[in-house]
């Protein structure tokens, strides 16, 4: 009886990995149609309520940011590409933080808790990272639905998705394109 249960339970959670995966790419995809700039303002889609707990404890939710533009960045702490993007998203967050930026960095390990803590660990205390460091729940499957790490998503001060950077971005680019969001509502919109 218990290895039926265990067989089961692993049968749901292949399923519930497949299902996330392919919301996660209907999701992220969807930026993919748009390489160059910003999505237009008529054609962003809502981002998904991220409720996300943090390295240190607590919970991160993208609905406590609403009024601010939002880098999500999804990273891992073997990727090389991550850790020379960090430092950029550092300086974003520092610079642009008291504009209404706000970044958040995903860590997409794998493994088991206590190794992806010390992975996690590592890499933040390595780049004395400041901005906020979340895990994505056990078994949720989030990284199968990514074309690759980093993945940086934009989402505007409505919670819609901007943009979508699959690879590591450059800081200009970056910056440009959050400058473009930050002064979105003097402008009128994008």
């Amino acid at each position: 009886m218990e290895a039926a249960n265990l067989r089961r339970r692993r049968w749901a959670g292949y399923a519930f990995a497949a299902l996330t995966g392919i919301l996660l790419a209907f999701m992220f995809g969807r930026g993919a149609r748009y390489p160059k700039g910003l999505v237009h303002k008529s054609e962003r889609t809502s981002m998904p309520a991220l409720v996300l707990r943090q390295l240190d404890g607590g919970s991160w939710r993208l609905a406590d940011h609403r009024g601010q533009v939002v880098v999500v960045n999804y990273w891992a702490s073997w990727c090389s590409p991550c850790w020379e993007e960090a430092p950029a998203l550092m300086r974003l967050n520092r610079e642009m933080g008291p504009e209404g930026l706000a970044v958040v960095g995903i860590a997409m390990d794998e493994g088991s808790p206590k190794q992806v803590a010390e992975n996690v660990r590592h890499f933040v205390q390595a780049l004395q990272i400041a901005y906020p460091i979340a895990l994505p729940e056990p078994m949720s499957q989030m990284a199968y639905g990514m074309e690759g790490l980093p993945t940086t998503i934009l989402v505007d001060r409505n919670g819609k998705v901007a943009r979508t950077y699959v690879g590591a971005v450059t800081e200009a680019d970056l910056r440009r394109e959050i400058r473009a969001l930050l002064s979105d509502t003097a402008r009128g919109g994008l």
